[in-house]
């Protein structure tokens, strides 16, 4: 049901990363191509790693797109979770909860200290499934990010 992803998937994996903005109202900022996710998956030194969910005639119906980050204060590795998707016809069929129990597995596995993502503060459909599993909201902290013309003027 659960299984890394394969080249062959990276179509998929637009597809899904397209649907995905496309729930969060943001269609028209999705930059990635299909070179770009191939590149950065399967490249020579991939640094972000997919895991796709079947369905029980092995269709794909959603997807999780992850990297490792770092935390000084434990001195370990752990995942953020960029991307969580399952299609809407596929919601309530346990992918969502099945794609994050694997992530969860491969922390512990590994010996990560944490498992962290992101969630819009309107989407409470997400917000009460990730409560219902146990996560925690950080909210002594707020996001930062430097993109765009931003990013390019603190070079100078």
């Amino acid at each position: 049901m659960i299984r890394p992803a394969v080249p062959e998937d990276v179509t998929t994996v637009l597809r899904f990363v397209r649907e995905l903005a496309e729930y969060e109202r943001e269609l028209d900022q999705v930059e990635a191509t299909e070179e770009d996710l191939k590149r950065a998956l399967f490249g020579p030194s991939p640094a972000v790693f997919a895991h796709i969910a079947e369905d029980e005639e092995g269709e794909p119906v959603g997807f999780a797109l992850w990297f490792l980050n770092f935390s000084t204060w434990t001195g370990r590795h752990g995942i953020y979770l960029e991307d969580l998707y399952v299609t809407p016809e596929a919601r309530g069929g346990g992918y969502g909860k099945a794609l994050l129990a694997e992530l969860a597995r491969i922390a512990v596995e590994r010996g990560y200290a944490r498992y962290e993502w992101a969630c819009l503060d309107w989407n409470e459909p997400s917000i009460r499934f990730y409560k219902s599993l146990g996560a925690e909201a950080m909210t002594a902290w707020t996001g930062y990010r430097l993109s765009g013309r931003a990013l390019q003027a603190i070079t100078r």
